[in-house]
């Protein structure tokens, strides 16, 4: 005969007393995520219910102890008389009733890939495992200000540039000498912090997460880790950049350390400004004295542009102000093709100075120009 005096396993778990092995480690997985003491910090109900679900799955995974549940529900007392549960630590629990290394299989779906992340330490009955920080980084990158003409942000360019950087000291790999393990954390980088169930590992205080301590002065650095370097590379400008633009250049930036790539070096672009052309987005804007005369009676007359002189039309009548336009003659496109424009933005200039028979011309059109540039005022 059958008498149990504490809740039903098979309830706890919420399958079915005919339920595969499978199914059942698959509910246990569910619900240790859900009520896991370390997914709800200090809430006690959800640390019993834990207890509870754990000591239900000790039972039912293990066929041997499944039958004997089945057949008398007396073999979860087994669990009780360890009195694991009753001291809170519960990876001392799960390495002495589920063995060693089971904590990996028991927790794995819960904490997903966690426990190959470099650096954190999972300790589980006592034991402990350290993956220490993967030794070859890349290099840092770094920003660097380029000023560049006018005609090279059109056109694009490519140019010789001298970068003087910070970087790592090639003698000591940034380190400031020579190294040895640090006796704080055995050269893991780690100092482990928490308790319980698994613990984590912070970085070292002493080592500041290298791993290694300087016992000897380089003399290159003078055991500051940097040192400056200037080089002269080549580097290519793209067409159609602007002030504010990012030019980068892969490669060139800070060293890698224990082997790793080095870092890109990015170009942070200034355009100087040019004596005559103003940019606006890709178009060019060109302000083009005219004479009175070029203005009233029309002209053909050249007009720079930033790829050489073109000859441009002047209409009769045009006015002060006025802009005309010259197509594809603006700023190539960045990373696409095609260009702007070129706009001619006129300026009628008026003679300063008349000679008396410059006077008597002009008083005489006056006299038969009847049209009024004010009427529209009044």
């Amino acid at each position: 005969m059958r008498i149990d005096q504490q809740p039903d396993f098979y309830e706890i778990l919420g399958v079915d007393r005919d339920s595969s092995q499978e199914e059942i480690k698959r509910a246990y997985r569910r619900l240790a995520r859900k009520y896991h003491p370390d997914v709800n910090p200090g809430d006690e109900e959800a640390e019993a219910k834990f207890k509870a679900i754990s000591q239900a799955y000790q039972t039912l995974k293990d066929p041997d102890k499944r039958q004997k549940y089945d057949q008398f529900g007396a073999a979860w007392e087994q669990a009780q008389h360890t009195g694991q549960w009753q001291d809170g630590d519960f990876g001392q629990f799960v390495y002495t009733t589920f063995g060693p290394g089971s904590f990996r299989d028991i927790f794995g779906d819960l904490f997903g890939d966690m426990a190959d992340a470099p650096g954190i330490r999972f300790t589980t009955g006592g034991r402990s495992r350290v993956h220490p920080e993967p030794s070859p980084r890349r290099g840092q990158d770094v920003e660097h200000e380029l000023a560049i003409s006018f005609e090279e942000a059109v056109h694009g360019a490519e140019k010789e540039i001298s970068v003087t950087m910070t970087d790592r000291c090639p003698e000591c790999d940034g380190m400031g000498g020579e190294t040895e393990p640090c006796p704080a954390c055995g050269g893991t980088g780690r100092a482990q912090s928490g308790g319980g169930l698994f613990s984590f590992g912070a970085a070292c205080p002493q080592c500041h997460g290298t791993g290694q301590v300087v016992v000897s002065r380089c003399e290159a650095c003078h055991g500051t880790g940097e040192k400056a370097r200037r080089r002269r590379i080549m580097v290519k400008i793209p067409a159609g950049v602007e002030t504010g633009s990012k030019v980068r250049v892969r490669g060139e930036g800070g060293r890698g350390t224990a082997g790793g790539p080095p870092g890109d070096l990015i170009l942070r672009i200034r355009v100087q400004p040019h004596p005559i052309f103003e940019r606006k987005a890709d178009d060019i804007l060109l302000e083009l004295p005219v004479t009175f005369t070029e203005a009233s009676l029309g002209a053909k007359i050249s007009v720079p542009t930033i790829d050489g002189n073109v000859t441009m039309t002047i209409p009769p009548g045009t006015q002060s102000g006025q802009e005309l336009r010259l197509r594809d003659r603006g700023v190539k496109h960045l990373n696409s093709g095609g260009r702007g424009d070129q706009y001619v933005r006129i300026s009628v200039k008026v003679p300063e100075k008349l000679s008396g028979r410059q006077r008597e011309l002009l008083e005489e059109f006056d006299e038969t120009w009847n049209a009024d540039p004010r009427r529209t005022m009044t």
